[in-house]
Formats: structure tokens, sequence, C-alpha cells
């Protein structure tokens, strides 16, 4: 491993909240759902998952401070109930949440994840974190709303209502799989390196960045738009 790779690896990390800001609603999109039936709508999540930065910000800063597989498992399962409870349940009800303040909380899941994976509870508050499977579920239904909000964003119509959410959620399902496939590799491949301890700070310090800066942008855009 040399040296430059962990400066590479965090130059592309550098970009993705840069590429988040496309992380929404298009007519291109709109114009898939009108023509392409079902199918389209799993696309669509496939590509928004894919696309959706601060919640593979997030789920990367999970994964950090997991060791094993099994566990790595049973924390995103615990992740993906909590995102589709909400996703599915308040688009069906039509419950609808503000998208900047929504992605202001999200991002400050992302902040709160590397500010614990550095140990911020003992160093900085001296009190232990908060059960993290219980913070993972939380953040999951948090999540789910997101993504609620951005289906909803949609003209959905009237016909097949409930399919089309949970056609949309399966391509959530598959895009994460695909997003989080090539992080766990980076991340359980990188543990046991010489450079690891390195990569493992910088990365969860660019975490909180991200999430700070993702947090402003989002309560900026939300006064904007008041």
């Amino acid at each position: 491993m040399t040296q430059k790779a962990p400066k590479l690896l965090l130059f592309f990390l550098f970009l993705l909240p840069l590429t988040a800001w496309a992380h929404g609603v298009s007519s291109g999109d709109q114009e898939i759902l009108n023509n392409g039936g079902l199918l389209a709508y799993i696309w669509v999540g496939t590509k928004h998952m894919v696309t959706g930065y601060d919640h593979l910000l997030f789920l990367a800063g999970v994964i950090f401070f997991l060791k094993g597989f099994r566990d790595i498992l049973k924390f995103i399962t615990v992740f993906t109930i909590g995102h589709c409870i909400t996703l599915v349940g308040a688009t069906y009800l039509e419950i609808q949440v503000n998208e900047h303040i929504i992605d202001a909380i999200i991002a400050l899941s992302v902040l709160y994840k590397g500010f614990e994976n550095l140990n911020g509870f003992p160093k900085l508050l001296h009190t232990k974190a908060p059960n993290l499977l219980l913070m993972v579920f939380v953040f999951g239904l948090i999540h789910g709303l997101g993504l609620s909000t951005r289906l909803q964003s949609f003209d959905m119509g009237a016909e097949q209502f409930l399919l089309k959410i949970l056609s949309f959620n399966v391509g959530v399902e598959l895009g994460q799989i695909a997003a989080l496939i090539p992080i766990i590799f980076v991340i359980t491949r990188w543990r046991g390196k010489k450079h690891y301890d390195a990569f493992y700070k910088a990365a969860n310090w660019y975490l909180i960045l991200a999430g700070v800066g993702l947090f402003v942008y989002q309560v900026y855009h939300y006064f904007q738009n008041a």
C-alpha cells in the first residue's frame, strides 16, 4: 500500500458531497416513470440510492465501526428495516416532510457517526455512546423519510400506487447493495495495513466535516425557500 493511496481515496471521498447536490428529482426521472411502468420505479430507486451520498456516507461510518461480516449484515439489516418502514409508510399515507429539513437531519447523522467513531462521546462528553444498534435503527427511520420525500416529489398517479412504492423500495435496496459492496471491500481490505489507523481517523474526520457542510447547505436552502 503506497502512501499516496489514503490521500487518493480521501480526494475521491471529498468529491462525494459535491456530486450529492444532484441527489434529487429530475424531469428525466419523471419521464422514465411516466413511460416505464413498475420496472422504472425500481430503476429510479436504484439510481437514487447509488447517488445518495448522504445515505452512503452514514453507512460507511457504520461499517468503519464494525468487524466481521456477521456484524455488518446485522447492522445493515436493522438500517434497512428502519428506512423501509418510513419509506413505504410515509409515502403510502402521504406524510410529507420538508426536503431540506429532513436532509439536514440526515447530514447530522453523518456527523454523528464520524464523531462516535472517533470516540467523541467518552473523550469530549465523558459519557458512553448510545447503543449503536438502536441509533442505526433510528437513523434508518430518518433516512427513510428522506427517501419518501424524494419519491413523493414525483407525480406517481393513482394506479398501482402501493406497487409503485414497493418497486421504488426494491430499487433502493438494490442500489444500497451495489453501493455497499465496494465500500465494504475497501474498508475490510484496508484493516491490518500500516496506514489503516491514519486512514480511519482522516476518513471519520471527513465524515464530520461532510456532515457539517451538508447540514449548512440544507439549512441555507431551507431559509432561501421559506
